[in-house]
């Protein structure tokens, strides 16, 4: 009886989403979405059916508050005394994400971050395709790396055009990264992994950046210890 209902209440929330007018989300939302994913995944995988807003809450560090309200960006996605379907809420966020839509993706610089990440699994798991890498050091060009042809810089608009690739990774000098963003985005990429260690801002229509600062979050990491050994409740 109770599986009757979930899928009775799936089909009315699908309803319901689709009546509500989506509006402009907050950055901060959308910064906290792949962690509503992660950890809905890993209560899936415990095989918990239903969860409501104070559990999540309590596994998340966020107020239940907090989490209606994320949620309620986008529809809600919960019932009345039930609270949320963990499978559908999963698969939902993971829409929104856009985990399902098979992007392509390709590597600029195999540098030593830019060689982990073309190596890293995670990629993948998020159903995104690895395509190719670049480099301007002869010793990589024509190798592979992950089973990732590793080409000329000099072939990077024709290929992505040629691929329709819709992601690139930058890990290069900051010197060389604007102008090698303005290639991909000339060669149809929309969106930019940036770890260059330095701040892109092309305002090129359609184009999305993400700049990845490592040396913001380790001095973020810092000034947490600090702040932690100076705290009154440290000292006697």
């Amino acid at each position: 009886m109770e599986h009757i209902n979930q899928v009775k209440g799936i089909a009315e929330l699908r309803k319901e989403e689709e009546a509500i007018p989506r509006k402009k989300v907050s950055a901060a939302v959308i910064r906290r979405l792949p962690r509503y994913h992660r950890y809905l995944g890993e209560l899936l995988r415990e095989g918990k059916g239903r969860i409501n807003s104070t559990e999540l809450s309590a596994m998340m560090g966020l107020t239940a508050s907090q989490i209606r309200q994320d949620l309620n960006c986008f529809g809600g996605f919960g019932q009345q005394g039930y609270g949320y379907h963990v499978s559908y809420l999963y698969h939902k966020i993971g829409e929104l994400l856009g985990v399902n839509e098979n992007y392509r993706i390709v590597f600029v610089g195999l540098g030593h971050l830019g060689h982990s990440l073309a190596t890293s699994a995670l990629l993948e798991r998020r159903g995104i395709r690895k395509m190719a890498a670049f480099e301007t050091n002869p010793a990589l060009i024509g190798t592979t790396v992950a089973d990732l042809p590793v080409l000329a810089v000099d072939e990077l608009e024709s290929y992505c055009l040629e691929n329709k690739v819709d992601i690139a990774v930058l890990a290069v000098p900051r010197e060389s990264a604007h102008r090698l963003a303005e290639r991909l985005a000339a060669a149809g990429v929309k969106g930019i992994w940036n770890y260059s260690d330095t701040e892109l801002d092309l305002h090129i229509p359609g184009m999305v950046i993400e700049n990845m600062h490592l040396s913001d979050s380790l001095l973020s990491l810092c000034y947490r210890l600090r702040s932690a050994a100076m705290s009154p409740s440290r000292h006697h």
